[in-house]
């Protein structure tokens, strides 16, 4: 493990979502998202929280950019709210929407800041949605459209791109569950739907990009890594873990094969396919070649793993874990190993180079009686995972990024503030700053490139 190292050009970053940390949710022309009208739904959110201040990042983003030049980020995966630009989701420009975000970007670069820009972090049009949402196959137009005006507002300073950010929880969670926004519970017919026209605007946005950027860019999409991890090292187990994680035996969101093989294989999954059966979409003519556009990354959030063993058969068979195992606050359990066997699987299925653009830790954090914020668990689980992410490198994985979530503590959608995966921490009624231990810790991984996780 001392031997290893990540490759030259390896970029770190941290990465933050608009209607996590902007608030201003009603300033200068901003139109509503489902996430306003999902907190002003009873009960569904934890607290009565709501997105309206979050951190204030509208009216803070300098010094917020300050702090990540700070902690010496090279790139930092901001995302754009549709609604702020589009206050309708289509038509009018909010032209001090728009200035929001070129001012971002200018400060970004000013301060020596890579951005990777994501188009939607879920936090659809609440207009648009009345028109029927992701269940209305004009969204895929609505979403190209809006593409276009990000791209040419901002791609003469902005190259990366990441089209939308796990399909699993704004098509599953949101329309499957109703536990996030819109909160919709709806039959499978029409969450296959939703989840096509999603896949569809994804294609029509990736696109877009490439027909009106004006510097060469590069593409991804950031589905949710539903990782399956081996229980030892034997052949049989990795075998059932690989199966494992592409096969799909039930029906859930929780697939990478649903929201991935459409994208790089023009194709829904036969398992998948055969499953929903007459639930299937309606596919027009090129369809799957609309939404097979060539990507350049495979992005990808991933927290957790599942472990699998075979089973006598070889088939794939979930191993129990043991009483007393490692939990985050948020209640899941700690695997470092899902970041070296997710990126392996998936580099393996998908042939694209990873980047992983979520990964970090839900904390007990608080401000200590030093007036510091001491989060030594959270330093402990970006060691290990970092170090697994490392030995996928080493493997011969091409990797090219990691971005901690979060920068900032924020609002962590259905669980409202209870939940902190910052880097900093916020303290909420002052919208103080504070840099816990693991931002120190953070900027030093990044000084030398990963080489510290490994010293003695």
């Amino acid at each position: 493990m001392a031997s290893l190292s990540f490759p030259p050009g390896f970029v770190w970053g941290a990465a933050t979502a608009s209607y996590q940390i902007e608030g201003a949710f009603n300033e200068d022309g901003r139109g509503l998202s489902v996430w306003d009208m999902m907190c002003r739904k009873q009960g569904a959110i934890w607290g009565g929280h709501t997105g309206d201040i979050a951190c204030d990042h509208y009216h803070r983003f300098k010094e917020d950019v300050g702090l990540m030049r700070d902690l010496g980020l090279q790139a930092y995966r901001l995302s754009v709210s549709w609604s702020r630009i589009l206050p309708e989701g289509v038509g009018k420009v909010n032209e001090k929407g728009l200035d929001f975000y070129d001012q971002l970007i200018d400060q970004l670069l000013a301060d020596g800041i890579t951005p990777y820009v994501k188009l939607f972090h879920w936090d659809f049009p609440y207009d648009l949605y009345c028109k029927g949402g992701w269940l209305n196959r004009d969204s895929a137009d609505w979403f190209a459209d809006y593409t276009r005006l990000v791209v040419e507002a901002l791609s003469d300073r902005v190259s990366m791109w990441i089209t939308q950010n796990e399909p699993q929880c704004f098509i599953g969670l949101g329309h499957l569950d109703g536990i996030h926004a819109p909160g919709d519970k709806l039959g499978w017919t029409e969450v296959l739907r939703a989840g096509h026209h999603s896949l569809l605007a994804h294609g029509k946005s990736v696109q877009a990009i490439r027909a009106f950027a004006k510097t060469p860019p590069r593409i991804g999409y950031a589905p949710v890594g539903s990782v399956s991890v081996p229980a030892t090292d034997s052949q049989a187990d990795i075998d059932a873990a690989r199966t494992a994680m592409f096969a799909y035996t039930q029906k859930t969101q929780w697939s990478n094969t649903w929201f991935s093989d459409p994208v790089f294989f023009q194709q829904y999954p036969e398992d998948f396919a055969a499953l929903h059966g007459d639930h299937m979409p309606k596919i027009e003519p090129n369809d799957m070649e609309t939404i097979g556009q060539p990507l350049d990354f495979y992005a990808v959030n991933i927290y957790q793993g599942t472990p699998i063993r075979a089973g006598a058969d070889g088939t794939p068979q979930l191993v129990e874990r043991p009483i007393g195992y490692g939990w985050t606050h948020i209640g899941w359990p700690i695997t470092p190993d899902c970041l070296y066997w997710g990126a392996r699987f998936l580099y393996e299925r998908y042939q694209k180079p990873i980047i992983i653009t979520e990964n970090g830790l839900a904390n007990m954090d608080w401000i200590a009686a030093d007036g510091q914020v001491h989060d030594p668990q959270r330093i402990d689980y970006l060691m290990t995972h970092l170090r697994e992410f490392a030995q996928a490198g080493a493997d011969g994985i091409p990797i090219e990024g990691y971005f901690q979530w979060s920068l900032l503590d924020n609002f962590e959608w259905a669980e409202g503030y209870r939940q902190r995966f910052g880097l900093v921490y916020v303290d909420y009624t002052t919208q103080r700053r504070i840099p816990k231990d693991s931002a120190a810790w953070y900027t030093n991984v990044i000084r030398t490139n990963g080489a510290s996780l490994f010293a003695d």
